[in-house]
């Protein structure tokens, strides 16, 4: 069984009792950590995908310790001109231990509201439908479409208010 599990920003291909290193997570060394974000959930055979993400789907781990990567040199040079930069990096990693990975059950947090609905915008169009001149011409173009005009696509601003008033 194995997963693909967004961790930090990150994706990776988990498998239980599995060590992964991934950029630093807070939290303490040897507490539990549990990612809710499955985009694939392999059970035996049986994949499942999710849109974007599995419901109920999560990953459990263990944060064993906290560590720095390996040094990466930067270095910059513009011939003949004398510039000559370097530099060095290290990133901040924490190991973690895969325990198990749960296909459902897990809670997730409440999701957030949604936009306003299409049939919303619909009915403040009336009122913004009286005061024709204050629209531009892609909101007048909208107007006359639902209105049925035809050939409003070649209308100037002023026929189309002109035909939108008849």
């Amino acid at each position: 069984m194995y997963a693909i599990v967004e961790i930090a920003g990150q994706q990776f291909k988990v498998a239980k009792d599995q060590k992964v290193y991934v950029h630093r997570l807070p939290g303490e060394a040897g507490s539990k950590v549990t990612f809710d974000t499955i985009f694939l959930l392999d059970d035996n055979g049986s994949v499942s995908v999710g849109a974007p993400a599995i419901e109920g789907a999560s990953v459990s781990a263990q944060i064993l310790n906290h560590l720095k990567g390996d040094k990466v040199i930067v270095f910059k040079k513009k011939r003949r001109k004398g510039y000559i930069k370097k530099n060095g990096h290290r990133q901040a990693l924490t190991e973690i231990l895969i325990e198990s990975i749960a296909a459902s059950g897990s809670k997730k947090a409440a999701p957030k509201k949604a936009a306003p609905k299409k049939e919303e915008v619909k009915a403040s169009a009336p009122a913004v439908a009286s005061n024709l001149s204050a629209m531009t011409v892609a909101e007048l173009k909208a107007v006359a479409k639902e209105k049925g005009v035809s050939g409003y696509t070649s209308l100037k601003k002023a026929e189309l208010i002109e035909a939108l008033t008849k």
